[in-house]
């Protein structure tokens, strides 16, 4: 499965909305896609991506320091697949000993925690780009 690297390019935020949009764009190519997600997942991106500090971890802050605390990393975040209109991502973390494991989860979780953790590289595979970018 070809890869694309892509970064999050918006985070939109409707107050009045239920739905939250995040849109992911190609790093060399002009292909964007759309990802609706709810609106506390929406606010744990953008609360990161404002540096904003609490004084007790959130839930994707405390996964980090969990990982941290065990020896493991995140070494790339996978937006790998669309059926029926939902997106489906993997984190691949790397552990002691070349160990590797890949895990599914919710792009909108995905992207929570790589905004925190800068230099986490974001990956779409090349069928989602083309079904979903624009």
């Amino acid at each position: 499965m070809p890869l694309r690297p892509c970064f999050l390019s918006h985070i939109l935020l409707e107050e009045q909305g239920d739905q939250q949009v995040i849109f992911i764009t190609e790093k060399d190519g002009a292909r964007r896609i759309p990802i609706v997600i709810g609106a506390l997942e929406a606010l744990a991106i953008d609360r990161a991506v404002k540096a904003q500090k609490f004084p007790r971890p959130l839930t994707h802050d405390l996964f980090i320091d969990l990982l941290v605390a065990v020896g493991w990393t995140c070494r790339e975040i996978r937006v790998v697949d669309l059926k029926e209109g939902t997106f489906f991502a993997e984190l691949v973390l790397a552990g002691p000993d070349d160990a590797e494991a890949v895990l599914d989860c919710r792009p909108s979780d995905a992207i929570a925690l790589m905004v925190r953790m800068p230099g986490t590289p974001l990956l779409v595979a090349e069928q989602v780009l083309a079904e979903a970018g624009s």
